[in-house]
């Protein structure tokens, strides 16, 4: 007997439209049995995790900070995975993207002029898009497989940032604690409403980047070059499109909008450079954009309730004392049941019953 999955001839678009909700469903169900199993009402940790950081309006701006750069990577990445170009590896490009834009209010501490910030952005996507040009140089170049180059320079940037915070960018006056200056005030991302909240404009450009990709897809030459060589190269090839420019544009796309959410986090967040500046955005933005369905759109959306879990889970850590670690299940029980429902959604599960060859052996 065996198992095989058999493609099914017509897709349901109800069920595909539905799934991500079944998903999410699924998870609250499985979390309150997690919960439970941990000695906690499930009653009660749901509502702490998913209710009670909607309740207040100073929540909603940590909502909306933790949700700028999920969108911004998300919407980056729905482009490569739409163009069939498999790029895991948006933490590392989130991390230098931070490093490269910090460069200015660290090594020029003492040039203070209007021009700081608007640089420090633009210096953070070039960063980003530059690292993720090594994976499409290998995979268009090379042929190398870009999951697993992509993946393995997220340990490169991420030893890269501990070795300048501990040595040449360590803040001479930080009592040898392994941070960098302070950012001047002319090198910090504004908030959006300073009366009511702390969130910074990286949220705005994280809504305009959403729009702006889904106009694009649907509108333009591009979108429709992304669409037909992910769906097809050999198609693509036919309509004049080429495959190796497409590595590269995705690559670098989703590089820059990477690496600008690198630099927003670091300028409107945090306020200084530190060993660790990313809860894991990089590879959380991935269950976005597949929850989202790959859609700019539905990814601010699904960028909203993954942000969601990062708030709750800290909400809950302090009123029911769990892990922090509670937070890292519910992202992957969201992903394993998104990806569940999507198989089921596009494939039949069919059991083959071998018949015996021979008698026994």
């Amino acid at each position: 007997m065996r198992i095989e999955l058999e493609k099914r001839p017509d897709v349901s678009k109800l069920y595909a439209f539905v799934s991500p909700l079944l998903a999410l469903v699924l998870t609250l169900v499985f979390g309150a049995i997690m919960f439970a199993m941990l000695g906690k009402d499930p009653a009660e940790a749901l509502d702490a995790f998913f209710v009670e950081p909607l309740l207040e309006v100073w929540s909603l701006h940590e909502l909306a900070i933790k949700a700028a750069p999920l969108i911004l990577i998300a919407v980056g990445l729905a482009v490569c995975y739409r163009s069939n170009n498999w790029n895991i590896g948006a933490e590392g490009q989130f991390t230098i993207g931070a490093i490269t834009g910090s460069y200015l209010p660290i090594v020029f501490y003492d040039w203070h002029s209007p021009l700081v910030l608007p640089l420090m952005l633009i210096l953070g996507a070039l960063g980003g898009a530059l690292f993720a040009a090594i994976p499409a140089l290998l995979k268009a170049h090379f042929n190398t497989n870009e999951i697993l180059t992509s993946l393995m320079l997220v340990y490169i940037a991420q030893l890269f940032l501990d070795w300048l915070i501990r040595g040449a960018w360590r803040d001479p006056k930080g009592f040898n604690f392994p941070v960098s200056r302070d950012f001047a005030p002319e090198a910090v991302l504004p908030a959006i409403w300073e009366e009511s909240g702390r969130a910074h404009w990286a949220f705005i450009f994280a809504i305009i980047a959403a729009i702006g990709v889904w106009f694009m897809l649907r509108y333009t030459l591009k979108g429709f070059e992304i669409v037909v060589l992910g769906q097809s190269e050999r198609a693509g090839r036919f309509a004049g499109f080429s495959s190796k420019k497409m590595i590269w544009f995705s690559f670098l796309f989703s590089g820059a909008l990477a690496g600008l959410a690198g630099i927003a986090e670091v300028s409107g967040s945090i306020g200084h450079l530190q060993p660790a500046i990313s809860p894991g955005y990089g590879f959380t933005a991935i269950i976005v954009a597949f929850l989202g369905r790959l859609n700019p759109l539905g990814i601010i959306a699904s960028g909203l309730v993954l942000a969601l879990t990062y708030l709750g889970g800290e909400a809950a850590q302090l009123s029911l004392g769990v892990s922090d670690k509670v937070t890292r299940v519910f992202q992957g029980l969201l992903l394993f049941f998104v990806l569940s429902c999507d198989t089921l959604i596009y494939y039949k599960i069919r059991i083959v019953w071998a018949r015996l060859r021979g008698g026994a052996a």
